[in-house]
């Protein structure tokens, strides 16, 4: 197993760190950090106050990690630029056709329209690259004033002698994997303020710290997760249909094992296909890569894709919880926002919007309490807005959703989340008086390799379907090779001893990046070895790990994919 000493361990005692005060804080340059950054400096122009504000981002660029299919619903942006046509946002592809198809083996049922409830159709969204949203977002950002410095990972969180949060240091760099300093050694910075805001997206690692520390989801379920897996083509143009929005689930994931995929067309002649395989699954042969790699395989799909070509690859964790597993929002000195919180619709599969509306309604609460001479206390205002605001709203009524899908499987649980739906739907000034529990995590949904059979899966074809490490260099991963491994096992046994005799360790197949790996010799033994370098960033490993034993942090600022066009 490769080593996993980090820079805290380090023999060389480390210089003190640098600090630079701020008013806000703000981690992660997604939509949800954006839009905060946005909006503070919004209320800062109305009313005539001076108002310091800086975004980090672990990204090489604002966007390089940015992943999501994506289409979305402008409510946010509309509130938070609502001139944003004319100011040229990377937006101009309507939703012109919804599809629904069931797959089986060999054919397809197309689902008709008219029964689905009205928050699953599209009509008025728009597909997107989400990448090249964020990247249009901060350049307003920038105008507006706000500091962004991507290129720098937010590695730990600062606290005041009574525990409230008061910002976060940015990582070292130039630290070897022995632990050392290098001779290209930089030390981190210490971003202090009055409010921190995470927007790291899906199982941040700093907002993963915070949510244990003050027990954010002491009174909620478990969170809920599903892997995201995504390529961008650009296909023939006599294959393109501008504007279609396809969504399927079924084959070839089995019905008691939760997912689905999109196809959407846009942009010159290009579609975004993805398949999402919701982490809860049972069976530890499964891997989600091939069985997205499969899935473009049904006669349905692969036609679209005849004479095209692959330019991208990329994978992330999605939040699945929703309403109920959302943990509490507010902790002394701050505040989790967007996917940070879990605030993806699923039967939409969307969460842009909702990230946007987080940060909006984080920049308003922070604002007021900052001119209030306030700080490092809980901004409530922030929580009760998304309690009981359009955030709400949206999330409520899909929250049985996912439950009924666990418990039924596929077919009759879609069928009665969708009756859950369309109840709450009508009857929506009263709302249903019952909400599902999910019960188990992710990670303790995995069933033991005894009670299952290997999956042969088909070789790739190096045309229409790809080997991992062949994809992943279509996501331009990259990270500096010297340096701490990123990915900390609890206890560096557990994976030959624990998961691979009990679940034939899964990770060499849930990963997505070919990161894991058991290494067997000439006699019969075994090692675990991590390829950090391969790692994207999707943090399923610290999701979805039987034994709960690794554990993702920020590699060196820059490093990871990057995402062009995604």
């Amino acid at each position: 197993m490769t080593g996993t000493q980090d820079a805290s361990s380090a023999r060389t005692p480390l210089p003190p760190r640098d600090a630079m005060e701020f008013d806000v804080v703000i981690v992660g340059a997604g939509p949800a950090g954006l839009a905060a950054a946005i909006r503070l400096k919004q209320k800062a122009s109305e009313a005539g106050a001076e108002l310091s504000v800086v975004v980090v981002e672990k990204g090489s660029e604002v966007g390089a990690h940015i992943l999501s299919g994506a289409v979305i619903d402008p409510i946010g942006l509309d509130r938070l630029i609502p001139d944003w046509k004319e100011r040229g946002a990377p937006i101009d592809t309507p939703v012109t056709e919804d599809q629904f198809l069931i797959l089986g083996p060999q054919g397809d049922v197309r689902l008709p329209n008219w029964p689905m409830p009205p928050l699953m159709k599209n009509h008025g969204n728009y597909i997107v690259s989400l990448g090249a949203v964020c990247k249009w977002l901060g350049e307003q950002a920038a105008d507006l004033g706000v500091e962004i410095y991507p290129g720098f990972a937010a590695s730990e969180v600062l606290y005041d002698g009574k525990g409230a949060v008061v910002g976060v240091a940015t990582g070292d760099m130039g630290i070897g994997r022995d632990g050392e300093p290098t001779a290209n050694f930089v030390r981190g910075m210490e971003l202090r303020a009055k409010y921190t805001l995470l927007s790291e997206g899906a199982r941040g690692s700093l907002s993963k710290e915070l949510i244990k520390r003050f027990g954010l989801d002491k009174n909620h379920e478990p969170q809920k997760y599903g892997i995201g897996l995504k390529e961008l083509w650009q296909v023939a143009p006599d294959k393109h249909r501008r504007g279609l929005v396809q969504h399927s689930f079924g084959w070839p994931l089995d019905n008691r094992t939760g997912g689905g995929s999109f196809l959407y067309h846009y942009g010159d002649n290009l579609v975004s296909v993805g398949f999402v395989v919701h982490l809860n699954y049972a069976n530890p042969y499964l891997s989600p890569y091939d069985e997205f790699q499969r899935f473009k395989t049904h006669p349905a799909i692969r036609e679209v894709f005849e004479g095209g070509k692959r330019l991208g690859y990329g994978a992330r964790a999605i939040t699945e919880g929703g309403w109920q597993s959302m943990p509490d929002l507010v902790f002394p000195g701050g505040a989790l926002l967007g996917c940070a919180a879990g605030m993806v619709n699923l039967p939409r599969i969307k969460g842009s919007h909702n990230a946007m509306l987080s940060g909006i309604a984080a920049a308003e609460a922070a604002f007021d309490a900052i001119q209030a001479g306030r700080a490092h206390d809980k901004l409530e205002a922030y929580e009760r807005d998304v309690r009981t605001g359009d955030i709400a709203h949206d999330l409520r009524a899909v929250r049985n959703m996912k439950p009924y899908w666990s418990r039924f499987g596929t077919v009759l649980g879609i069928g009665l989340g969708g009756l859950d739906l369309w109840l709450n739907t009508l009857i929506t000034s009263i709302g249903l008086g019952y909400t599902l529990k999910h019960g188990k995590t992710d990670a303790a949904a995995t069933g033991r390799a005894s009670d299952y059979a290997p999956i042969a899966y088909p070789k790739p074809d190096g045309k229409l379907t790809f080997d991992k490490l062949t994809n992943l260099s279509f996501s331009a991963t990259n990270h500096e090779e010297d340096q701490p491994v990123h990915l900390k096992l609890a206890d560096p046994k557990i994976p030959i001893a624990v998961n691979l005799p009990e679940y034939a360790e899964p990770a060499q197949r849930y990963c997505p990046a070919g990161v894991y790996e058991v290494i067997r010799d000439d006699k019969g033994g075994a090692r675990f070895q991590i390829n950090a370098q391969n790692c994207v960033h999707c943090k399923t490993c610290d999701i979805k790990d039987p034994s709960q034993n690794i554990t993702w942090v920020c590699p060196e600022g820059s490093g990871g994919p990057n995402y062009a066009g995604m």
